[in-house]
């Protein structure tokens, strides 16, 4: 019985030595894996609705994805900006025209390429990783009344102003164009576009109001022409139509994902992973979901989980 026992006890060791080596194991395998599985992740956004859903999507996918996600959102540009480059924010969307414009001062006239490579080396050195730019490009435009567009056969701005330079010279009613009160004035503004189209309107033919009450007049008709934001929702909600900005006045913004340099350093697989969610986003998909959030009155986290699922995402 003794011996009996003995090998039992043998055969229970030995178990308990391969469970153990096994566990042991796992826990290493686990423990390789922890750096993508348990990371906190910190995602900032800006406090209008574009970015509210950018920065709420890009939370909600990485937490798919195993990381732990801390979104802090709502922010301004400027403060948005400081927070990243002080280590405060891991990952934001930025536009490169901003990036251009705003934070690196550079006035130089340049198109979407050129601009995204400008602004990816230049954020380089305060240790900031341009990823790869969306389809997303939420820059000025001017719109009209898509009907009334329709019925003028207006499809670019060389369209609106050969309309507008025939209608002043028959001596037609005044087209009326709202802008915000900015662009009414800035340098890089009303001015130089008129002269790059070869168009020139009075005084009493530019309104000048708040942004938002463009799209309103617009939509009710008082005004013939507005400028606004091409990945507006209000765009498709008041059946505008935007008008081709055919020999390139306005600068690029194209939404790109900006990752500091030490996270992706920590964490080599999230380029890729935010390279994958920036290529499903272009601005007519933005647009709707900017439509079903202000337009509609949908909840942005309904929206973005639909976007996520319907893009094969999570």
């Amino acid at each position: 019985m003794s011996q009996v026992h003995n090998n039992k006890k043998g055969t229970a060791m030995k178990s308990s030595y391969f469970l153990r080596k096994f566990g042991f194991a796992c826990s290493l395998l686990m423990l390789a894996q922890a750096p993508a599985m348990a990371a906190t992740l910190v995602v900032g956004g800006k406090n209008f609705t574009e970015q509210l859903i950018l920065s709420a999507m890009t939370a909600q996918y990485l937490r798919a994805k195993g990381y732990d996600v801390d979104l802090r959102n709502g922010l301004g540009s400027t403060l948005m900006r400081k927070a990243q480059e002080s280590k405060q924010l891991d990952i934001v969307w930025e536009y490169t025209g901003t990036s251009l414009i705003v934070y690196n001062h550079v006035d130089e006239k340049l198109d979407a390429e050129t601009t995204y490579a400008r602004v990816k080396e230049l954020d380089r050195k305060v240790g900031l990783t341009w990823l790869n730019e969306s389809g997303l490009n939420n820059t000025y435009a001017f719109a009209m009344p898509q009907k009334l567009a329709d019925e003028q056969g207006i499809n670019t701005l060389d369209d609106l102003a050969q309309h507008i330079t025939q209608e002043q010279q028959a001596g037609g009613k005044p087209q009326l164009m709202g802008v915000d009160y900015e662009f009414a004035s800035r340098p890089d503004g009303l001015e130089p576009m008129q002269k790059l189209y070869g168009f020139q309107l009075d005084r009493s033919e530019v309104k000048q109001m708040d942004p938002g009450l463009v799209y309103t007049a617009l939509r009710n008709e008082q005004l013939y022409v507005g400028l606004t934001y091409s990945s507006d929702g209000r765009i498709k909600g008041f059946n505008l139509k935007l008008l081709e900005d055919n020999k390139g006045y306005f600068a690029a913004y194209k939404a790109t994902p900006v990752v500091r340099d030490e996270v992706l350093q920590e964490h080599p697989q999230l380029a890729g992973q935010l390279n994958a969610l920036s290529a499903v986003i272009d601005t007519e998909k933005m647009t709707d979901m900017n439509k079903r959030v202000d337009i509609d009155q949908e909840p942005i986290g309904k929206v973005v989980t639909e976007f996520l699922q319907q893009q094969g995402l999570i």
